[in-house]
């Protein structure tokens, strides 16, 4: 399996950098990366998912969409649906990212129909789990992203679930310049691993894509996706300033 590197730009950017970043990315990813089985995708915020389309048009770096509404359609207003952002080229859609479930209030059940309606649609959902720093410190970490990870695959089959990848992103970590360890984050991404081969399939587990999220940067992006079970990163801030994500994704080049 080739290595997931995903930029998520939360809400930021502005035309000028669709501008600015894509183009250099397209031209300064190493061919390496992609010759060895890996992927690239972007989730700029909506209102730029057109003009990044047109930017990543004939690229092998895939589109991104950060959140969904479950409904195809409907009375939602200011809701985007996956039905929409197909029509734009997205292939990947977040769900569960920790700012969605703690800042924003969306609950375990919430993001399991997100799953659904992305799977649904053909986009590939990338299930975002982590524990804030009172679990971590209380030692339930690993109770917290195994209630996460039931809720949010509950009742999909194993065919269902064939494009799932999955995000540990510890809380504390986010944002805050603080990451976890690459042993913690190897240990917690192990855990996922057997969680998948118990309540999947053991032939299943080894397909997902594990990312690690949380403060990822040039600095410590290689010390983490040297670990085992650590398949890629989900960037943030990083992801916004092209010689950092190009020096995260040259890490992952070899």
């Amino acid at each position: 399996m080739g290595k997931v590197i995903a930029g998520n730009w939360k809400m930021n950017g502005s035309a000028a950098l669709v501008e600015s970043l894509l183009p250099r990315l397209r031209q300064e990813i190493p061919p390496s990366f992609f010759q060895s089985g890996g992927t690239c995708f972007v989730c700029p915020p909506f209102p730029y998912l057109v003009q990044a389309q047109s930017a990543l048009a004939g690229s092998k770096i895939g589109l991104g969409a950060q959140n969904v509404h479950p409904g195809d359609a409907g009375a939602f207003t200011g809701e985007i649906s996956a039905p929409m952002l197909s029509e734009f080229g997205v292939t990947w859609c977040l769900a569960g990212h920790s700012e969605r479930r703690h800042v924003l209030g969306d609950s375990n059940g919430f993001i399991r129909r997100k799953i659904e309606s992305i799977i649904e649609h053909g986009l590939r959902p990338v299930l975002c789990v982590g524990e804030t720093l009172a679990e971590r410190e209380s030692g339930r970490q690993k109770e917290v992203v195994d209630q996460q990870m039931a809720a949010g695959l509950a009742g999909l089959s194993e065919s269902a679930l064939e494009g799932l990848a999955v995000a540990y992103e510890p809380v504390w970590a986010i944002g805050t310049g603080r990451n976890a360890t690459p042993e913690q984050a190897a240990e917690m991404h192990a855990h996922i691993r057997d969680w998948l081969r118990g309540h999947v399939s053991a032939g299943f587990a080894p397909k997902v894509p594990l990312l690690y999220g949380g403060s990822v940067n040039p600095a410590n992006a290689h010390d983490l996706l040297a670990q085992s079970n650590v398949d890629g990163v989900l960037v943030g801030g990083a992801s916004l300033k092209a010689d950092q994500f190009l020096g995260i994704l040259a890490h992952a080049s070899h």
